[in-house]
């Protein structure tokens, strides 16, 4: 991470507290930044590194506490919006369970972007949301989670267009399969770990690491004409047709 420098800026990571977001997370402060990182856990309830950062206990559903979080800045330089959630074994077809994975993965940065508004706007900051490979390809498991996260692509270009007058960048990243605690389960499944990485031109997993590195790259100086794009982070999957 050597070359980004964020020293003075102040960054909040939802979902900054485990896997990818806490990657991102240090990421940052390594690099200088100070760093705010919420959960919906105590803080005690994560195995992540998260020394050195301010952390919240943080529910997207409740708007109240998102901004009187947000109020509590004294600045804003970029905001990532990383919190998401899922639901398996088809729960997802369920109405109360569809509106609520919706609710927080899309309403959750719609709502966070809304409220660092203004903070972004002083700063002249940047917003980048994680997405994911689920936003290109049908989801028959998970129907609201490819939902909101093909709605984030199109969130994405729709603030980079309203917002870039005021200085204020928006951009995504797609991850494909990063190896976390949370895809374990499927990475021990020798077929599907197989078929997943016989897929990927480069031939095996992603690193949560590596999707930082794409994070700090949008948010920094190095991408200052880079906004409404989306950048795939997974190893070329998405190429092979």
């Amino acid at each position: 991470m050597a070359a980004f420098d964020f020293g003075g800026r102040q960054v909040l990571v939802t979902g900054g507290s485990s896997g990818i977001g806490n990657a991102i997370a240090r990421a940052f402060r390594d690099a200088g930044a100070a760093v705010v990182v919420t959960g919906t856990q105590e803080a005690g309830f994560y195995e992540s590194d998260v020394a050195g950062m301010r952390f919240h206990r943080l529910d997207l559903a409740d708007e109240a506490a998102a901004a009187a979080l947000v109020a509590g800045l004294p600045r804003l330089d970029v905001l990532v919006n990383n919190a998401g959630t899922a639901e398996y074994k088809r729960r997802e077809y369920q109405m109360p369970v569809f509106r609520r994975v919706l609710d927080v993965n899309l309403g959750g940065p719609m709502l966070l972007a809304n409220q660092c508004y203004e903070k972004l706007r002083f700063t002249r900051g940047n917003v980048v949301n994680i997405a994911s490979l689920s936003a290109f390809f049908g989801n028959k498991g998970n129907p609201a989670y490819g939902a909101s996260k093909a709605g984030l692509l199109q969130l994405t270009r729709s603030l980079a267009v309203a917002w870039g007058p005021d200085g204020i960048r928006v951009n995504a990243i797609a991850p494909g399969y990063v190896e976390t605690k949370l895809t374990q389960v499927t990475k021990r499944n020798a077929a599907l770990d197989a078929a997943i990485v016989a897929r990927t031109p480069l031939g095996r997993w992603g690193r949560a690491e590596e999707m930082a590195s794409a994070v700090l790259f949008l948010a920094s100086d190095h991408a200052s004409f880079v906004t409404g794009a989306t950048l795939t982070v997974d190893g070329g999957y998405s190429a092979v047709v």
